[in-house]
């Protein structure tokens, strides 16, 4: 046997013994807590994991009793049959629920693109407009009487705000419950379906700039609203329309695959007990 053939052979039995080293030494236990036992590998595999998952990672040694708390805390809830509680039934069925959805949803919504065309399209029926207004608000939990006096109130307001020669700016200091828009005249600036309440997004792009539009009821109270401005597309918020095409677009494949699953069970809803 040549000199070439006793190198190759005694560097095959160095690699294996090397492999069978690293493989002997990923199976060690590195911690043993109750009746589990943590490998090498095992740890090696979580530390890994969690270091991609933080800017900020723990040391080893650490992780080490992060992982021993951890099997500790299972061993003792399994002891207390934790298992069976009520809210720990319903968080793991909020879990599985989620896991379903990041199985069979995650990758469609991944692949979801949208186009200027598309952006285009959904601006055309959901301007950026800007307003200023008027609040006559009633508190949360208002009774009914309560709330019928407001809406007298800002009914009475809405008469003078129409016949008024002043600037609408100045009645807005006379009359508005809003401590922030007040300061600036009324304004709320430039805004959106998506940032509106959307009785008010509603009146806002039903008019034409300097339009007044009253009563609008939403949950802060009544408001009086003049439009000030309307956004071309090429001046509007471009991040804000993208995301707002992409909600649209998840929406509907969330709402896809339920009508799809839906077919699969016998369900029964009655509405008319909601209240």
């Amino acid at each position: 046997m040549n000199l070439t053939a006793i190198t190759s052979i005694f560097g095959v039995l160095l690699l294996s013994a090397t492999v069978s080293f690293a493989q002997s030494k990923g199976s060690e236990v590195i911690a043993t807590v109750g009746n589990k036992k943590i490998t090498v590998d095992e740890f090696n595999k979580k530390y890994t994991d969690i270091k991609s998952q933080t800017l900020n990672p723990p040391t080893k040694p650490q992780f080490l009793e992060d992982l021993v708390r951890y099997e500790v805390g299972l061993q003792e809830a399994a002891k207390r049959n934790l298992e069976r509680d009520p809210i720990v039934i319903e968080r793991v069925q909020q879990e599985t629920y989620k896991a379903l959805l990041e199985k069979d949803l995650g990758p469609k919504v991944q692949k979801i693109q949208v186009s200027e065309a598309e952006m285009k399209a959904w601006y055309k029926n959901n301007p950026q407009v800007r307003t200023s207004h008027i609040l006559i608000e009633y508190k949360p939990g208002a009774t009914p009487e309560q709330v019928a006096e407001a809406k007298k109130r800002a009914n009475e307001i809405y008469e003078e705000v129409k016949k008024s020669k002043r600037p609408f700016e100045e009645l807005v200091k006379l009359y508005s419950d809003d401590p922030l828009s007040k300061q600036a005249g009324g304004d709320v600036g430039w805004q959106s379906r998506v940032t509106l309440v959307p009785s008010y997004y509603e009146a806002a792009v039903s008019g034409k700039v300097g339009d007044i539009k009253g009563l609008v009821e939403t949950p802060f109270g009544f408001h009086i609203i003049k439009i000030t401005g309307r956004n071309p597309y090429d001046a509007a918020d471009k991040r804000q329309i993208r995301s707002a095409v992409y909600d649209e677009k998840r929406k509907q494949a969330f709402n896809e695959y339920f009508e799809k699953l839906k077919k699969n069970y016998p369900i029964k809803t009655n509405p008319s007990l909601i209240k």
